[in-house]
């Protein structure tokens, strides 16, 4: 539907905005709390989200010989933070809602000081990503949806807020949707001209996206099978958004490209995933 692609095109930053304040109100502060208090499991799980998965993507299209613009593509999506949908997606899949806020919070807020020397020093790209420019927009984007959900959980109550809890789960949802809109701008006409690479790029996507989850699950399990499979979920489902917002024009047309088609395995890892999360649980 290209033309609702386009028109939703401009909201993809209010929509993330709002998106945040909902995923926050579903998060138990005091839980929150008692996982920052184990500093050295959530130093341990951002290394491994923002240091480690760069440099296996990285080995990974050495070794496989992915070269160009898809692999440098692929590399990039490993640096980035984990999306702020995954709160919420790992609460529909049954798994820990609590620390899988704490770890997109705090890599979004440390993805400007780790992703351009990452990507610089990895592939030679100069992502044009200014440091105080995008903890700008960070602060705006995570700063104001905190205040506003604490004001509405001030004023709601817990109790109220427990009985809503599906109905946000499910604006959560549509939310993503209506980003997820915004950022396909263009892809149908690409698919039309390049069948070939944008089916190539998709199935990237997917095995991007799940090798990190699957790598992330069982290089983390002597934290926990839970937290393991949490921090999987995590490492697949990164957020693009941020990439798609501050690259510049002159970036290559298929690494924004590829960055589109990274939405497909987000959307999709919660149906695809629930089962066989319940089935190790």
């Amino acid at each position: 539907m290209p033309p609702l692609a386009s028109a939703l095109r401009g909201v993809v930053t209010p929509t993330v905005a709002l998106l945040m304040t909902l995923v926050l109100l579903r998060v138990d502060p005091v839980q929150v709390l008692s996982y920052l208090r184990r500093p050295g499991m959530v130093a341990a799980l951002l290394a491994w989200l923002l240091l480690a998965c760069p440099l296996l993507a990285w080995g990974i299209a050495r070794l496989t010989g992915l070269d160009g613009p898809l692999g440098a593509a692929l590399v990039i999506m490993a640096t980035g933070c984990a999306a702020t949908s995954s709160p919420a997606f790992a609460r529909l899949v049954g798994l820990d809602g609590e620390i899988a806020l704490v770890a997109a919070l705090l890599s979004t807020l440390l993805v400007p000081l780790t992703a351009p020397p990452l990507a610089l020093g990895l592939l030679g790209i100069d992502l044009s990503l200014s440091v105080t420019a995008l903890m700008g927009r960070l602060a705006l984007v995570v700063g104001l949806p905190l205040l506003l959900s604490l004001a509405i959980r001030r004023l709601a109550g817990p109790a109220r807020l427990h009985r809503w809890g599906r109905a946000v789960d499910g604006a959560v949802v549509l939310l993503v949707v209506l980003y997820g809109f915004g950022v396909m701008d263009g892809v149908l006409a690409r698919l039309l001209a390049q069948p070939g690479f944008v089916l190539g790029g998709t199935a990237l996507a997917f095995a991007g996206s799940f090798g990190l989850n699957a790598l992330t699950a069982l290089a983390l399990r002597p934290l926990g099978r839970d937290l393991a499979l949490s921090a999987g979920l995590l490492s697949g489902n990164r957020n693009m958004a941020l990439y798609l917002a501050v690259l510049p024009a002159g970036t290559d047309p298929q690494i924004l490209l590829f960055f589109a088609l990274c939405q497909f395995p987000l959307f999709l890892s919660p149906f695809l995933l629930r089962d066989f999360y319940r089935k190790i649980r």
